[in-house]
């Protein structure tokens, strides 16, 4: 299989890693645009992969050309793309916000593919969710769903409404859950732990109650009543987070993240 970026950043990085790991390609099957110097530098020497500031030339050849650049510098690829990708090519975006009619119009091209996945893919525990368009076939879906395995769990949806509903959830999910981390560290040290030992408990805390919740595969309703005791220290704690509001203010983000994606799809 021979992949091309047409972008390199952290994502793409996270995908191509992916790739390489899962052995699904070799360095010499991949290739990557990316205008930046230092960034094709490291590219080539981390990954011994091929880059180019050509993205015409980067796609040449390739199976599956990936789309990992900048919203706002999508239009510019997309025309230097229009018309250059054969039928064989499946196109690839993980650029937020962009719709299948916008990438199929905008790249004159009937095999596209929208992906939304999430930071964790860098360390290979990412959420994506993906859709594409009636023009990728069998084997190309196939091998889209193997590329995105490397980076965690992937789901299939045919349905692409659901990408923006995604884009709230899990794409945006992770700044959620780390500012979550950041205030239980931060009350560890407010009530006098050391940063060092907070910071400790309040990531195994989160890992080992993530993980209690999939592996029971119990309803976190369940979990949380096996935790609180009548008139003991986490009902107040509880009590502290249902007045300060923090379940409602968690739906109203993530409801507010999914208007702003539908908003940004529009242009």
């Amino acid at each position: 299989m021979k992949v091309a970026f047409i972008g390199g950043g952290k994502m793409a990085e996270a995908i191509l890693h992916g790739v390489l790991s899962g052995k699904l390609a070799t360095p010499a099957d991949i290739s990557v645009g990316e205008p930046v110097p230092a960034r094709r530098d490291y590219l080539t020497s981390q990954f011994g992969v091929n880059a180019d500031v050509d993205n015409l030339k980067t796609a040449s050849g390739s199976d599956l050309v990936v789309l990992a650049v900048k919203p706002q510098d999508l239009g510019g690829v997309m025309g230097q793309l229009k018309g250059n990708l054969n039928a064989d090519q499946a196109a690839l975006s993980i650029v937020a916000g962009a719709k299948m009619e916008t990438l199929s119009n905008g790249l004159g091209h009937d095999s596209v593919v929208r992906v939304m996945p999430n930071t964790p893919a860098q360390i290979g525990a990412g959420m994506t969710l993906w859709t594409c368009s009636d023009g990728v076939g069998d084997g190309s879906k196939e091998l889209i769903k193997s590329v995105l395995g490397t980076i965690g769990q992937e789901i299939y949806v045919s349905d692409e409404k659901y990408m923006d509903m995604a884009t709230a959830l899990s794409a945006s999910g992770p700044a959620y859950i780390f500012l979550f981390i950041e205030a239980m560290i931060d009350a560890g040290v407010y009530v006098g732990m050391p940063r060092d030992m907070a910071r400790t408990l309040a990531l195994q805390t989160m890992y080992g109650s993530t993980k209690l919740v999939m592996e029971t595969g119990m309803h976190p309703a369940e979990l949380k009543d096996m935790v609180v005791s009548p008139g003991g220290t986490t009902a107040e704690a509880m009590r502290v987070l249902e007045d300060q509001g923090v379940p409602a203010a968690i739906v109203s983000a993530i409801d507010a993240a999914y208007k702003k994606s539908i908003q940004l799809g529009k242009g």
